[in-house]
């Protein structure tokens, strides 16, 4: 947290704009982790993962992250595909799996932009959560989440996985496990995992449901529970900077190469820090601001770091507006109670989203610096403040006026 007494670009789309912060303003800021990965560093951590742990490369699958959490794949996937052919693969057995989630399809020109030349040479499957035949019950998990997975996986020889470790807003840490679950799940079970993001019992959000927190979070347990009933054989977890170029690459199997993994994460990107009055916070520009459902992650992640009564002034150009067609819907309902009420009998999909946008307004005001409509703006309790509202507010704050800025807010986590 360094100290402030100058003229700042912020991202915002593809272009900056110009803020001057007062002087006693903090910035919060990531550790930019070094690049440490290379082919041949890979090449050999694989290696000696296979000595260790012989796998039967017979039949396997591999899973893969889809467009928005990219983990170096055009590079990267060659060395690793090369390495498993290096140890018993017949390339023609290999199915690659993107782990799409709910997530939409990618088109074939996305694809190739996400996974490089090895798109062309391999076989590829989209996952799709709705084709119901495709899965196979394993179990319930203690909180009646059904473990419903693909059928291949189930027939494969061997199960890989492979994407970055990243901060989840609900779940604590996306990849790892959830490349299988909820990656290549069926959708009602994805959405009763999703589910226990409600508290039931309080009617409100769950409170250890948040970004960085995997012990008292019953998101994440459960996901644990899943994953003790249907682990990988192998799991690569990638560490990526702020710009999402690939540092690192750790290989291995388990729970505890996981959690190794988030702490690595977690020590770059999450940081201790009392609340603001006032936060200015941009998602770092196109595209992870390309729309609203994008740019939650940063808001929720900026609303962190402000106190109760607070303001928080996010810069966020939605050039795809909303980007979803069933977020809005939840704030037609004429209160929280009645919307919680609406989506604990039946979850779907960014009704989560809704009410954690919800419970910020009720506790904190939020503007945006946006192309969105003043009407969208309205419906989901925000205000729509232009670029020079915001100079205008920030030079006529008191000295008495905490005020922080979060340059990347979409990566950077207050630490729990």
């Amino acid at each position: 947290m360094n100290g402030l007494n100058k003229t700042l670009s912020i991202p915002y789309g593809s272009t900056r704009m110009t803020v001057c912060f007062p002087p006693h303003t903090v910035q919060l800021q990531i550790k930019e982790p070094q690049k440490v990965i290379s082919q041949d560093l890979f090449a050999t951590r694989l290696h000696d993962f296979f000595q260790k742990h012989p796998l039967d490369l017979s039949q396997p699958i591999l899973i893969v992250a889809d467009k928005t959490r990219l983990c170096g794949y055009p590079e990267y996937l060659p060395r690793l595909l090369q390495s498993l052919k290096d140890h018993g693969m017949d390339k023609s057995r290999l199915r690659i799996i993107i782990a799409y989630g709910t997530h939409a399809r990618q088109t074939d020109h996305e694809c190739l932009q996400a996974y490089g030349k090895t798109y062309n040479e391999f076989l590829f499957v989209h996952h799709d959560c709705n084709v119901v035949d495709d899965f196979v019950d394993l179990a319930l998990t203690a909180r009646g989440t059904p473990i419903r997975l693909r059928r291949d996986l189930l027939d494969a020889s061997a199960v890989i996985t492979m994407g970055p470790i990243c901060h989840h807003y609900f779940a604590g840490f996306g990849g790892g496990r959830k490349l299988i679950f909820p990656g290549c799940g069926e959708r009602k079970a994805i959405y009763t995992n999703h589910s226990l993001y409600l508290d039931r019992i309080a009617e409100t959000l769950a409170q250890g449901c948040r970004p960085g927190a995997l012990e008292g979070n019953p998101l994440a347990q459960d996901l644990f529970e899943i994953e003790a009933k249907f682990m990988a054989d192998l799991s690569i977890h990638g560490i990526l900077n702020s710009h999402g170029e690939l540092c690192d690459l750790l290989p291995g199997q388990g729970r505890d190469l996981f959690l190794a993994a988030c702490a690595v994460h977690s020590d770059l990107y999450e940081v201790d820090s009392p609340q603001f009055d006032t936060v200015v916070a941009s998602c770092g520009g196109y595209p992870k601001d390309i729309n609203f459902i994008q740019s939650h992650k940063a808001i929720h992640n900026a609303a962190l770091f402000v106190r109760d009564g607070g303001q928080l002034i996010v810069y966020t150009e939605c050039r795809d507006d909303i980007g979803s067609r069933t977020f809005t819907p939840w704030f037609k309902y004429p209160n929280f109670a009645e919307a919680f009420a609406r989506l604990s009998s039946r979850y779907e999909g960014n009704g989560g989203t809704a009410l954690a946008m919800m419970t910020k307004t009720q506790r904190i005001r939020i503007a945006l610096v946006t192309t969105l409509s003043e009407h969208t703006c309205r419906l989901i309790g925000v205000e729509r403040w232009p670029h020079d509202r915001v100079c205008a507010h920030l030079a006529g704050l008191q000295k008495n006026v905490s005020t922080a800025f979060i340059p990347n807010a979409g990566l950077l986590v207050r630490a729990n």
